[in-house]
């Protein structure tokens, strides 16, 4: 609308300044000099009246432009005109610079509060520009570091030459770790980094993490874990023995003095032997549950060798199917890659695979089509794999972070030695061990380097 007033208004003057021009034009040719004259002077404040119209038109947006590249929001136009255009162009700049100023403060608070966040993170992060500047670094790596402000990467020299070094010759999608030694300690620092574009400046994005740190606060969950475990297995076999032997001790003494032998009765002497039974039963029970932490404790070295993935497979079938149990289900043996070989000790792998396969038939034990399913094959990564699936009721969420933990167990019967034990075979042989599991679908995946 305010743009078509203005139109308007600059065609009806140019019109007018056109009709003065071939007026006056018509009385110079007619020697009406007078009249010439009126008309020229007519048409000359007509084009200077032109040219002020437009130029204030200019001079408004003009200032206005500079007032938003100056993050100036102060600037207000007179609405109270009697030009209606220029009236209604007031008006829509002044609207405009309250949008700007809006969206401005907005973005404003944004920034802040993306900064607040990189501030409070766990992990370092700072930018680089290609000139070796710090554009921004969050309080985070600077405690890293030690070293405060960061402002370019030559004053990392003076945290450690080769610090800068590494950081001098820094390239996009690097991932190192370097170890930092100060009088505090040694660090080690994990350092990746990622190539962004802001404003068409090409940057380095650099994360750096103290992954000693995560290392020990992994290594502490492990040993509350562990020890949480250790003393309800322990407790749970002990408690029976106390409370039994103070049942027997009862039969022996009445107060301070011994009871003689003889004045035991029939039942007394019955519970007493039940009662020995039970602690020698708990004891047995406590033997054993001490040597299976010295087997978890005392697993071999791998004896490696190139082994068939598809003989051991159907090893593993053919030991699961003549197995004596109550739970049936269907084994299937599955290798992706033809003549695939594994580098692997092939008695401790086959001992791996046995547990999670008996693990898997009791999951589906109540299943009338239950499958377990053992699958080998290359990643996408390159590595070679083994996966044990089958179609249970899966593994609680709750859950899946325990059940790698020595002697935890869901089982009425068992030392919960099984999973924490193969985790251990894989570890010594390089590889890992994962699990995924929802309802009738559950996955162990075995990854060897």
């Amino acid at each position: 609308m305010v743009s078509r007033n203005i139109y308007v208004q600059t065609i009806v003057r140019i019109i007018f300044i056109t009709f003065t021009a071939l007026l006056s034009a018509y009385f110079f040719f007619r020697e009406q000099y007078i009249a010439f004259a009126i008309a020229l002077i007519v048409l000359i404040f007509q084009t200077a009246y032109l040219i002020s119209f437009v130029n204030q038109t200019n001079r408004k947006i003009a200032y206005f432009f500079d007032a938003i590249k100056n993050e100036d929001f102060t600037l207000r136009f007179p609405e109270k005109l009697s030009v209606k255009s220029l009236k209604e162009l007031n008006h829509s700049l002044n609207m405009l610079n309250i949008m700007i100023q809006d969206i401005y403060l907005k973005k404003q608070a944004q920034e802040h509060y993306y900064q607040e966040i990189l501030r409070q993170a766990d992990i370092g992060i700072f930018t680089i520009n290609p000139k070796g500047h710090i554009l921004y670094a969050n309080p985070t790596v600077q405690n890293l570091l030690k070293y405060r402000p960061l402002n370019h990467v030559k004053q990392l020299d003076q945290v450690d030459p080769q610090l800068y070094g590494l950081f001098k010759n820094l390239e996009p999608f690097d991932n190192t770790i370097f170890q930092l030694g100060n009088e505090r300690g040694k660090q080690e620092l994990s350092l990746k980094c990622t190539p962004i574009t802001i404003e068409e400046e090409k940057l380095l994005l650099v994360v750096v993490h103290d992954i000693h740190k995560e290392l020990d606060d992994k290594e502490t969950d492990s040993w509350v874990k562990l020890i949480r475990v250790l003393t309800h297995e322990i407790m749970n076999t002990i408690t029976p023995i106390t409370s039994i032997s103070e049942s027997i001790l009862k039969y022996f003494r009445k107060g301070k003095d011994l009871n003689i032998p003889g004045n035991f009765d029939h039942d007394q002497l019955r519970n007493t032997a039940k009662g020995l039974e039970v602690i020698k039963d708990q004891g047995n029970d406590l033997m054993s549950f001490v040597q299976s932490y010295r087997t978890f404790l005392s697993v071999p070295e791998p004896d490696k060798s190139l082994v068939s993935a598809q003989k051991l497979l159907d090893k593993i079938k053919l030991l699961l199917e003549g197995q004596n149990s109550a739970y049936k289900a269907k084994v299937e043996t599955l290798v992706m890659s033809k003549n695939l070989e594994l580098f692997i000790d092939e008695k401790q792998i086959m001992q791996v695979l046995l547990n999670l396969g008996k693990n898997a038939k009791q999951s589906v034990e109540h299943r009338k089509n239950g499958i377990i399913q053992f699958t080998a094959g290359i990643d996408n990564a390159d590595k070679k794999y083994i996966q044990v699936r089958d179609n249970g009721p899966g593994i609680p969420p709750e859950l899946i972070e325990e059940i790698f933990v020595p002697f935890f167990t869901t089982k009425d019967t068992g030392t919960g030695i099984g999973l924490s034990f193969s985790k251990q075979i894989i570890r010594l042989h390089r590889g890992t061990i994962r699990v995924s599991s929802i309802p009738g679908n559950t996955v162990f995946t075995l990854t060897f380097e």
